[in-house]
This record gives structure tokens, sequence and C-alpha cells, in this order.
């Protein structure tokens, strides 16, 4: 049994999806622009996150631990408060996208975010292609994952 538990994201969850999206990213990419401060990106998690994507949000005691977003086979977002990393909460995540879209997931991951890439490989995704970064907002270069069912 997990000790936490996996919910559907709530339009009250923007605050603490938000502070947990930027300590994340602050912590595991450090070289990374910060393009928006915590408003925006609660204005960002309410309106597009939270409003137009499937949310999977873990809990422990009505904490948030971390969270997906999912749209289609698309994974749009997936963050692990620091604190509470290598919990086994991403690969339960990541797990439940995999449930939810059994014909396979893709999504995107920063070419220097090695430990990311390391935790998607290790759950089954294979590297597509990268690019220049030229499509992104932050202007990094980037790769694009995959994951099929076997």
């Amino acid at each position: 049994m997990n000790p936490f538990d996996v919910s559907t994201g709530r339009p009250e969850d923007a605050p603490a999806l938000a502070a947990l999206f930027l300590a994340a990213r602050r912590t595991a990419m450090p070289w990374l622009p910060e393009l928006h401060d915590e408003d925006d990106v609660r204005g960002y998690m309410a309106a597009h996150v939270l409003a137009k994507t499937t949310v999977l949000v873990a809990r422990r005691n009505g904490s948030v631990l971390g969270f997906l977003g999912l749209s289609g086979n698309e994974v749009q977002h997936l963050y692990i408060r620091p604190d509470a990393q290598r919990a086994g909460i991403g690969g339960a995540l990541i797990a439940e996208a995999k449930a939810r879209s059994p014909e396979g997931l893709e999504l995107w991951v920063f070419e220097r975010n090695e430990a990311g890439r390391a935790f998607y490989v290790r759950h089954g995704f294979f590297e597509l292609y990268r690019t220049d970064g030229s499509h992104n907002e932050e202007r990094e270069p980037d790769v694009r994952l995959a994951w099929r069912a076997t």
C-alpha cells in the first residue's frame, strides 16, 4: 500500500500545484530560466492545467506531494515535491497515466534534465527525437520521449 493517495486535481489545488511546480523545477533544474512568477504560475495552473487536462494528484494527509497533467496520450507535467522524491510517487503517477492511456504516452523533457530522462527510461520510455529548443518557451534543447505498451 502506498503511503499516499492519488486523486483527481481540483480547482482549489492551483496554489499548491504552483508552489510545488516552482520548487521542483528550481531544485531539479537550477539552470532553467524562471519566466513566470508564482502568481502567473498559479493562474496557469487554474486556467489551463486544472481546467483543460486530467490532473492526477498524489496526497498524504491532504498535503500535495506531486502531480501529473495528462491530455490524451500527452504527459504535460510531472512534478514531485523535492522533499518527497524517490518515494515511488512519480512511478505511481506514471503507472496511472499508462493505465489511462494504454495505447501509449509521449512527453517532452529538457535535454539537460538527466535525472528526469533517467526516470522516464526506467519507466519504459524511449527517445523519439531531439530539438534545439526553439519551440519551447525556455529555448532549452529538449527530447521527445514515448512509451508504448508491449
